[in-house]
């Protein structure tokens, strides 16, 4: 298990497609290396990171700057940022994976992924987020869509060798379903998902018989607005978790783009329970 490095205060880093492959149709994972990424700090597997793509219409990346007093003082043509996951971080090798979920070339994202060759550059800013994104628990439960799949893939690969968990993962193309590192006992659930039906996740959680050794219980969710919220009121309402047990975070919302969403996104994640 890596040990967790202090995070240092910097300013983005400028970084370069290192190598690409599909792990999925959907799934699209980028390996990225550059002098700036030396010092990236180990040990924050799954924790957030922000992207920055180049500007809309200069197509140029142009990254903000820190200055000494830790202002950031952003460019006049502004980059596009979008929040993603630490999927691995290989520090002898100076590289880092990120997982993408391809939707076409109109997103700056999954554009900026699908286009990416030997050398495209991309800013990267963190790693931050909550520490640990899974509280200490007796018995664990995970679960999200396709967007989720970093994250929780890269905590089951992590996770001691004797730990109990129950994952169920929402996809919408049998052909994302792929074989994810997990100890013994894991279990890992997949469900296709059912069009008009956000709750489907929620529905499937609340039907869950917990151990009858689990005597502390911690979540992670993550994914699609809608089935978010649903799954995190079945598992206030129905098992009780507080905020300290349960990490809930809707990566979007069906129908709106980040920079629509990201207000609103921040309300939800601020709401006490």
């Amino acid at each position: 298990m890596s040990i967790k490095q202090p995070i240092p205060v910097t300013g983005p880093r400028r970084v370069y497609c290192h190598a690409k492959r599909y792990i999925t149709p959907n799934l699209l994972r980028i390996t990225v290396s550059g002098d700036e990424l030396i010092g990236f700090p180990c040990g924050y597997h799954a924790a957030h990171i922000k992207l920055f793509f180049a500007n809309r219409h200069t197509r140029q990346l142009d990254l903000p700057v820190r200055d000494t007093q830790g202002v950031i003082h952003w460019p006049e043509a502004r980059p596009v940022t979008r929040a993603y996951t630490v999927r691995a971080f290989r520090q002898e090798m100076n590289e880092l994976d990120i997982d993408f979920v391809v939707h076409g070339d109109d997103s700056p994202a999954s554009g900026w992924a699908l286009n990416a060759t030997i050398g495209s550059e991309l800013g990267i800013a963190g790693p931050g987020g909550p520490d640990p994104l899974l509280a200490p628990a007796d018995w664990h439960l995970l679960a999200g869509d396709l967007t989720a799949v970093p994250a929780i893939s890269a905590l089951l690969e992590h996770f001691p060798h004797d730990v109990r968990a129950s994952v169920f993962i929402e996809i919408d193309h049998e052909e994302d379903k792929h074989t994810i590192a997990a100890p013994t006992g894991v279990d890992i659930h997949w469900l296709k998902r059912v069009k008009g039906q956000p709750e489907q996740l929620a529905k499937v959680i609340s039907q869950i018989t917990l151990p009858d050794t689990a005597q502390s219980i911690s979540a992670f969710i993550a994914g699609e607005n809608s089935a978010v919220l649903a799954c995190r009121r079945v598992l206030i309402e129905q098992f009780g978790l507080s905020k300290q047990q349960l990490y809930a975070i809707p990566y979007w919302r069906r129908g709106q783009d980040e920079e629509t969403y990201h207000e609103q996104r921040h309300v939800i994640m601020d709401e006490v329970y």
